[in-house]
């Protein structure tokens, strides 16, 4: 039985979370037709431009992402104290990028003269739009039926072109966090679609490691901070350099010939976060197989189950076994 949205995300709890979209039945986000022999490779052009052009006006930063053949993965951070923080200007003009709003915010944005009520009525507008900025669902919903009708009108059809809903998993500690960008960062390499995460295109470890090379970090995505600390800045909870040798090292130990493999050599990241090498390697292979609720160690879980009223603790064995 499906969850409703509003109680798989609680902001309260965690602000970072693992969404997934699918194409239906044999529909082609991206890729080639085997039986047709039509690539579909441009449409993860369409993707990544849509997700950065939402990102820039969303609250809601893009950690991590892959863009498949048939369905896309991303981790995301909603950054409600940057919403809370914008003026009511500045709420409608960012809304204003996305829709036409009502008669009444274009006429206040345009300066015109409004009455008393009238601008209570656009000050409750405002607070509904800042609301929707920072909205999963409605991120979401904006990506995904920009990217249904461009394929639609390319393919000359009609109808249904993702499944119903995205998948939506809480991620409630940095362990969870860690393991989930790297599972969504390695997945062209385990498709097969790419030999190293640098040639893995239209992913989030390809732009961070061509930025890393140029000792920067990409202006689209949320830069690491290390261990984060009362008055730094916002951001990943990791150093970049751990990151990045903790995904070359795990995508070179998934090898057929010495499955489950680590070298002796193990990243810092995984020492601080305590996690064995060899759940390390169950994680980064089978994120989305072991979890299909919210992802955290036990204590996490359980404060977040008690959030949202829950009696039931889903994901609780491979927790306790992957996690604790």
């Amino acid at each position: 039985m499906t969850i409703a949205r509003s109680r798989q995300v609680c902001l309260a709890a965690t602000p970072y979370y693992h969404c997934i979209s699918r194409c239906v039945r044999r529909a082609f986000l991206c890729g080639k037709d085997v039986v047709t022999r039509k690539s579909y490779e441009h449409r993860r052009q369409w993707v990544e431009n849509r997700l950065f052009q939402l990102s820039d006006v969303f609250a809601i930063d893009v950690c991590a992402y892959a863009v498949m053949s048939n369905h896309v993965h991303l981790v995301l951070f909603v950054d409600e104290e940057t919403a809370n923080s914008w003026s009511m200007d500045e709420v409608l003009k960012r809304w204003h990028q996305l829709f036409k709003g009502t008669l009444l915010t274009q006429k206040y944005l345009r300066g015109e003269e409004l009455l008393a009520p009238m601008i209570d009525i656009v000050r409750q507008t405002a607070e509904q739009y800042r609301k929707r900025l920072m909205d999963i669902s409605w991120l979401m919903r904006l990506l995904n039926e920009s990217i249904a009708r461009q394929a639609n009108r390319e393919d000359n059809c009609k109808g249904r072109f993702w499944e119903g809903r995205f998948s939506s998993q809480a991620l409630l500690d940095e362990k969870a966090l860690a393991a989930c960008m790297a599972y969504v960062d390695l997945n062209p390499i385990r498709a097969n679609i790419a030999k190293t995460p640098e040639t893995s295109d239209f992913t989030s470890i390809k732009l961070r490691i061509k930025a890393a090379i140029q000792g920067k970090q990409p202006e689209k995505l949320p830069p690491f901070v290390g261990n984060p600390s009362k008055g730094s800045p916002a951001g990943l909870p990791f150093c970049l350099t751990d990151y990045l040798e903790l995904v070359e090292l795990t995508g070179r130990c998934i090898r057929e010939d010495k499955k489950g493999y680590i070298a002796q050599h193990q990243p810092k990241l995984l020492t601080r976060l305590n996690i064995s090498a060899g759940n390390w390697v169950t994680l980064s292979q089978q994120f989305s197989r072991c979890f299909r609720g919210a992802v955290g160690d036990v204590d996490s879980l359980t404060k977040y189950c008690q959030h949202q009223h829950r009696k039931r603790r889903s994901n609780l064995a491979n927790c306790e076994k992957l996690l604790a």
